[in-house]
Formats: structure tokens, C-alpha cells, sequence
């Protein structure tokens, strides 16, 4: 039967679908290639298996790991001045510098047999997040030697000799990494790169050698201006074929020490006024020997490969625990500042108005950092998570922005002022910067996320399209042949399931066992509703579009989202469960859920209605019943999910991270404290409400004790304290603007522009 089924129905199939399907380039085969599936492919299954999610380990840290936290950690966020570095000293301190190198931050994930700390990702991420608690560009200066950099290309592709000589210089601070993959005409598109490596013989150390004779030009690269060892990415040619028969082995990755004739870096760039050290980078036949090339000779050609497995710890670790960081303590100062300010004679906190981006707040606080723990527990299972740390950058930086947004309007010209008070702005300005690195959102949600997902993570479809390149005309007929019918078989099952689920409003979708009688089991039947709708709208995508889906960008875009749904969704499950499901945190796992579900809902409506196929079209909206789904949290669960952050409370706590510790800005610690008196106070001041009085009325009619009255007149004082907003004399302005001083000497803007 296989074979007359081979024959007579497969074939005509397979020389149809191998004249659809554009060839894949080697770059898009490598970044197939590249990294491993893990709960997105369960999600892309349209059948998520809720036993898996459970078994994933929730993450912990070891005893050394809490210990670098509670001791170098901690004493590095006391040693920084987040005002100074960014408007005064341009730069974080000599001191800190030596403090990091010292204590081997910039050799966190480097192993200990080469001198590094060896931590997990979840260590990793943790030392991140609360650096950027405390400042974005001492955040930023640790991060990238320990995510995209030649440390982590080393640990995976290294020679041994290139190991035992560069990891033990690279984790204790001896050497500076950075990495140059950004070209001034290639930007997103690596293919484009215009940096070129020629293979020739060249002079080293007093002989010759075989190496690559190098030109580049780099730009957006941090820890460029002061690094002393540079990962570079470029075109390496052969037209001699000293190497191998190829004269284009294509994008390589190599080591360039920036002491070498012909490197400059030096030069800096303003990264949204963050001031961390970034800047361009130039070479001009610049010659390293071949050995330079990481991983050796052999690996010449495979830089592509060896970045799309690298990239997934800046996207999957470094960004998402600023994000994390910064959308904590974006739901801490406002839940605080709201319950303080008090305007109508009533805390700002009660407003309906404001109780809308507080829930919103609170709501992103807990699923980002859900998330981030869910991410951090798969990679320490050793996995290269390509497509989860390309959506985790993207959606996690997102709701950031999200959230520092909706932070500045509860604060209103609180945020706007500028100064070493103001404690949102730092997070504002660095919004952009974790927008646009690592790949910039529009290109990471539009072309990468559901482009490379949907045949990553698709149980068959990877199968097929390797087939169909396979070069064998009979053998990729027959593995065809085979993942063909299973794809069928599949396609048929998650039609099955989605309109079942649909129909029925989820109530026999799967659930774990240990959530069927509890509160959070319609969550997870709603869920695998919404993976099954996912998983055949993914399905009929790639039948009825082929190869022309990855032009269709914004019916990417859309599909990206509703998969970052679906994941967010299923880490706030995941952290609810691991957490022992605190009572009190039901609300924000409703409010997330339900505000998943109705954004889900509506994106894969907009998804049908401009799906190319009317036919394939019609199919979906009878099988998925995009429509037919709550309108998102009531009023009553937002009013809930408001008072969680702020009104004082164990979820509160666990929102707000770490947020009153060394190094904290002279803003928020002021704030801790008027919220801590606020809150200490409340019957005293609801006494004097009743009563229609002042607190010196009170005191004078025997109503008040005098230290009721100090407690009152203190509180007083800090809120005015919080509320108030920096300004400086003209010579303190002058300070931090020096050719404000003398503005005569000011050329005009047509004199700089000459």
C-alpha cells in the first residue's frame, strides 16, 4: 500500500510541492538548523502536554550562586551612581571597573576549570536584573561579555588551545570582549555584510603564516571603545584555495586582539543617553593567523550557525532580566506613588483612571518575570531555546515598554523632570536600547519568531522541507512520503480538536491532573483551545502559501503574537503552581489569562480576515471560532489586580524584586519610606477626616497625642519629599552642562553642520 501510495498519490505531491517551495539559502537552512524545540514545540503541537510543563524544574540557585548575590553582587549595586555615570562621569567608575574584573562578573557563565564562575542561566539572569535595578549601564557592561560575545563561542566552538588561552584571560578580567556583528549597510541582514576576510600568508610574530588579511566596519558594538578583544563576524574568501575548494566559505567568527596595526576603537556612540560603552569599530588590513578563526579552520563558514546558537542567551537571558527588572520596579514606585499621592483628598490609587495602568502594572510584572524563570529553567536544562529567546526579547522587552510607559502617566510630571530623584527615567531611556539590540523587535516578531518557529517547532514540516531539498530525488520522495501522511494524519487531529474545543467552549480540553478540580483548570483548557486554533491556522498557512509566507510579514507578526501568548500565558500557570498557588496571586493569573485569550482571539480574527485563501479562510473561522471569547478582565478583577500593588501585601512583595537595597536611587528610597509611613498611618488620618480637623486643631482639642501628631507632621514632610522634583542653581546646571556657562561661545546649528 506504501508504495502504490508512494507512487501514485506522494509523487505528484512531492514534484508539485518541490516547484512551490523556494530552495532555502544556507543561511536560512543554519538558522533551521540551529538551537533545539522545546514547550514551543508542544504549543505548535496543538496539544500541549501539561505533564511536560510541570516536570520542568522551577529554577533555584546554588549555595555559591546566592552567595556572589548576597555578597559582590549587592556590594557592586552600593558602589554605583546611576546619576553620575549617566550625566557627569560618562562612564561607570575606575573602581567599578576593577571591583567587576575582580570579582569575575565578566566571567560569570565561563566554566571554573578555566578560572569562570560557571553559573546557571537563572544565576546569570538574576545577577542582571538586579544590576538593573540599580543601573542600566552597569547592567549593560556585564551582560554582554557574559551573552553575545567570544566567551560563549569559545565555550561552544572553541579549540582547546583557544580555550585553555582565552577563557581563564577572559573571566578574570584580563582581556574585555566584544562582539562585531553589526555592519553600517548589512544591519539585520548578515547576508549583506560587507566586512571582509581574505585567506592569504601574511607575517606573525616574526614568521609566516597562513591567516586572513581582514576590513571591516562596525557600528552599535558595546564595550567596543575599551575592549581588548574583539569577536568579529565577516565574509571570508579564498580565492587561492589555501583552504579547501570553496574560493566563498561565507560568514566566519574569529578573535581579533585589539592592540594589532590597523584596529580602531576608541570612538563612542550615546545609546539613548544610557551611558555604556558602545561605539564603532574599524580594522584596515588588519592580519590574524588562521588559528584566530574560532573553533579553527575547520569552522570557517559557520559563523552564522555558531551566532544563531549563541544569540539565545542575550535574547533568552540578559534582555528579558532588564525587562524584568524594569517592569518590577515600574509596578513598585507606581503601586507606591499612587497610594501616597493624594488628590480630591483621596490616594490616587483609587481612581478608576489609575486603576487601569496599575492592574496592567501589576499584571506584566508577574507574567514577565514567569516567563523569564520558565526560559532560565529550560536552558539550564541545557537546551539552545533559538526560537523561545528570540520571542522572550521581543515580548519581554515589549511589555517593558509597555509598562514604563503606563508607569510615567500614573506619575505624570513626577516622570517628566530629570534628575537624581527621578527614578522612572533611567528605564525610559532605556527602553529603545533593549527594543532595537539583539535584533530589533519589528524584525524579531515580523520575519523570525513565527518564520523560523512554525517549521522549528512544527512536528513535521522541518522533515518535509528537507526532504524536499534532499538531492536524492528517490530517498527525499520516500522520507516525503513518510512525514507526508503524518502531517496529514496530524492536520486532521488538530482540526478535530480545535472545532471540539470551540464548540464546547474548551470543557474537555486537557487540563493537568492536578488541576482539574482547582481554579486554574479552565485556564488550561482554554489554552489548548487556543494552541489547537494556532496549530491549524499554522498548518493551512504554510498549504495554501508556501514559501511566499515569509513575505506576508504582518500575518507573521500576527501569528508571532499569539504564540508569545500562548508562552506567557503558560509561564504565569508555571510560576503560580511553583510558587505553592498563593491565593492572593489568582487575580493576576485571571487578568493575564484573560486578557491572553481576548488578544488572541482578536488577533487570529484579523489573521483569517486577511489570509490570501477565501476558501482556506472560511475553513478556519468555522473550525477556530475566533470570536467567540470573553472581552478581557472585568472592571471588578482590574480594581483587584490595582490594590495588589498598591496596598501593602505579600504580592507586593514578590512583584517588587528587589528594590531597597544598596544602590537604589535617592527617589525611590524616599518613596519606600512616605509609602511605609502612608500605610502606618491610615487609621490616624482617617481619624482626623471624621473629625473634619487638621492635625494642630486635633492636637489642641485633647483628640491627638503629640507623637501622633510628629508621626502625621513626618509623613508630611516625605511626601512632599517624593512629590517634590529636582532643580539645580545655574551653577550646579552649569556643572552637568558646561557650554551652557558660555553660550556665546556656542557655535550656531548651521556653524556645526560646516
Amino acid at each position: 500500500m506504501s508504495s502504490f501510495r508512494s507512487r501514485h498519490i506522494t509523487r505528484p505531491i512531492f514534484n508539485w510541492a518541490k516547484g512551490a517551495m523556494p530552495g532555502l539559502s544556507q543561511t536560512e537552512r543554519e538558522a533551521l538548523e540551529a538551537g533545539e524545540v522545546w514547550w514551543d514545540a508542544e504549543l505548535f503541537s496543538g496539544n500541549p502536554d501539561w505533564k511536560k510543563l510541570a516536570a520542568v524544574r522551577a529554577p533555584t540557585l546554588s549555595n555559591d550562586e546566592q552567595a556572589f548575590i548576597d555578597g559582590p553582587c549587592v556590594e557592586l549595586c552600593g558602589m554605583l551612581d546611576d546619576w553620575a555615570i549617566n550625566h557627569t562621569d560618562g562612564d561607570i567608575s575606575p573602581a567599578v571597573w576593577d571591583f567587576m574584573r575582580k570579582n569575575r562578573f565578566f566571567g560569570m557563565i565561563i566554566a571554573r576549570e578555566y578560572g569562570g564562575l560557571g553559573f546557571s542561566a537563572f544565576a546569570h539572569s538574576e545577577v542582571v536584573r538586579r544590576l538593573s535595578m540599580v543601573s542600566i549601564p552597569a547592567a549593560v557592561t556585564v551582560m554582554v561579555p557574559n551573552s553575545l560575545g567570544p566567551g560563549e563561542l569559545l565555550h561552544l566552538f572553541g579549540t582547546k588551545d583557544q580555550k585553555d588561552h582565552w577563557l581563564p584571560r577572559l573571566a578574570d578580567g584580563r582581556e574585555l570582549p566584544a562582539f562585531g556583528l553589526t555592519s553600517d549597510e548589512a544591519g539585520s541582514d548578515a547576508s549583506a555584510m560587507v566586512d571582509r576576510g581574505v585567506v592569504c600568508r601574511g607575517e606573525w610574530q616574526g614568521k609566516e603564516v597562513l591567516g586572513i588579511r581582514l576590513n571591516w566596519a562596525k557600528r552599535y558594538i558595546t564595550l567596543a571603545p575599551v575592549c581588548t578583544l574583539l569577536g568579529l563576524a565577516f565574509k571570508l574568501e579564498d580565492p587561492e584555495g589555501l583552504l579547501g575548494d570553496d574560493p566563498e566559505p561565507g560568514i566566519t567568527c574569529a578573535l581579533v586582539p585589539t592592540d594589532l596595526p590597523g584596529v580602531e576603537i576608541g570612538r563612542r556612540h550615546i545609546p539613548a543617553g544610557t551611558m555604556f560603552q558602545n561605539g564603532p569599530t574599524t580594522g584596515t588590513d588588519v592580519f590574524v593567523p588562521i588559528e584566530n578563526i574560532i573553533g579553527g579552520a575547520e569552522q570557517a563558514g559557520k559563523g552564522w550557525l555558531m551566532l544563531m546558537s549563541a544569540l539565545a542567551a542575550g535574547r533568552g537571558v540578559s534582555l528579558p532580566s532588564l525587562a524584568c527588572a524594569a517592569t518590577s520596579a515600574a509596578a513598585h514606585s507606581s503601586g507606591a506613588y499612587a497610594r501616597v499621592r493624594e488628590q480630591f483628598n483621596l490616594p490616587i490609587s483609587k481612581f478608576g483612571g489609575i486603576q487601569e495602568p496599575l492592574a496592567r502594572l501589576a499584571a506584566n510584572a508577574y507574567a514577565v518575570e514567569a516567563a523569564r524563570r520558565l526560559t532560565c529553567a529550560g536552558l539550564d536544562e541545557g537546551r539552545a531555546l533559538s526560537v523561545i529567546s528570540a520571542l522572550m526579547k521581543y515580548s519581554a522587552t515589549d511589555r517593558m515598554r509597555a509598562a514604563v510607559n503606563d508607569a510615567m502617566d500614573i506619575h505624570a510630571g513626577k516622570a517628566v523632570i530629570d534628575g537624581p530623584s527621578n527614578y522612572l527615567s533611567p528605564n525610559y531611556r532605556a527602553v529603545p536600547v533593549g527594543i532595537t539590540v539583539e535584533g530589533a523587535n519589528i524584525v524579531t516578531r515580523s520575519l523570525m519568531v513565527f518564520g523560523q518557529g512554525a517549521i522549528r517547532a512544527h512536528p513535521h514540516l522541518l522533515d518535509e522541507i528537507l526532504a524536499l531539498e534532499d538531492g536524492q530525488k528517490d530517498a527525499g520522495l520516500a522520507a516525503f512520503d513518510t512525514h507526508f501522511w503524518q502531517h496529514v494524519g496530524h492536520s486532521i487531529r488538530t482540526v478535530g480538536r480545535s472545532f471540539g474545543r470551540a464548540m464546547t467552549g474548551a470543557r474537555f480540553a486537557p487540563a493537568p491532573l492536578s488541576a482539574t478540580e482547582a481554579r486554574d483548570a479552565p485556564i488550561y483548557r482554554e489554552l489548548s483551545r487556543w494552541s489547537a486554533a494556532f496549530a491549524i491556522t499554522a498548518d493551512l498557512a504554510f498549504l495554501t502559501i508556501g514559501g511566499g509566507l515569509k513575505r506576508m510579514e504582518m500575518l507573521s507578526g500576527r501569528m508571532a503574537d499569539i504564540l508569545s501568548e500562548l508562552y506567557f500565558t503558560s509561564a504565569v500557570l508555571k510560576r503560580w503552581n511553583d510558587e505553592g498557588r498563593q491565593a492572593e496571586d489568582f487575580d493576576l493569573v485571571a487578568y493575564n489569562a484573560q486578557r491572553a485569550f481576548a488578544r488572541i482571539s482578536a488577533l487570529l480574527d484579523e489573521t483569517i480576515a486577511n489570509f490570501p485563501s477565501r476558501g482556506a479562510a472560511f475553513v478556519l473561522r468555522v473550525v477556530t471560532r475566533p470570536r467567540a471569547v470573553t472581552r478581557g478582565p472585568s472592571d471588578v478583577l482590574i480594581a483587584r489586580c490595582a490594590a495588589l500593588i498598591s496596598e501593602p501585601g505579600p504580592t507586593r512583595n514578590r512583584l517588587s524584586g528587589v528594590l531597597n537595597g544598596p544602590g537604589q536611587a535617592v527617589g525611590i528610597m524616599a518613596l519606600n519610606e512616605a509609602y511605609s509611613r502612608t500605610v502606618a498611618t491610615d487609621g490616624l488620618r482617617k481619624r482626623l477626616r471624621e473629625l473634619g480637623m487638621t492635625s494642630a486643631q486635633a492636637l489642641e482639642a485633647g483628640l491627638l497625642s503629640q507623637p501622633e501628631k510628629t508621626q502625621l507632621d513626618e509623613l508630611a514632610e516625605v511626601v512632599a519629599r517624593v512629590i517634590a522634583v529636582d532643580d539645580f542653581s545655574p551653577e550646579e546646571f552649569a556643572a552637568l552642562l558646561p557650554a551652557s556657562a558660555d553660550s556665546k561661545n556656542k557655535p550656531t546649528q548651521k556653524e556645526a553642520a560646516e
